[in-house]
């Protein structure tokens, strides 16, 4: 039975982890080239230091203030409310990759 529940919130995990893509309009740059575009401002801005999100330590913070306020089942509840709900990107994450993507010739109208 912990095995079935270790798997259930390793499976939510793993769902959690998709984010957040800019939504783009192609001006200029190299044509289906977008999505290597993307990953390569991505990875530009993780190395400059930009953090996408608050990350697995805001969700294991807020689950421990969860537990400390309630039982365990606040923390259950705040931990899987933390996984399943995707936190927009930072504004300076998102900055830096509208940038880096308009320097690249895309026009960045969005995220989702």
């Amino acid at each position: 039975m912990k095995w079935t529940a270790a798997l259930f919130v390793a499976t939510l995990a793993l769902g959690a982890c998709a984010r957040h893509q800019p939504i783009v309009y192609q001006t200029g740059g190299a044509p289906g080239g977008v999505e290597a575009a993307i990953a390569e401002c991505r990875g530009l801005a993780e190395r400059a230091g930009a953090q996408q999100t608050g990350g697995a330590g805001t969700t294991v913070r807020d689950a421990a203030a969860g537990g400390a306020l309630g039982a365990a089942t606040g923390a259950t509840a705040t931990l899987l409310r933390n996984l399943l709900n995707e936190p927009a990107p930072n504004p300076a994450y998102r900055a830096y990759v509208e940038r880096c993507l308009r320097e690249r010739g895309y026009d960045v109208v969005g995220w989702q």
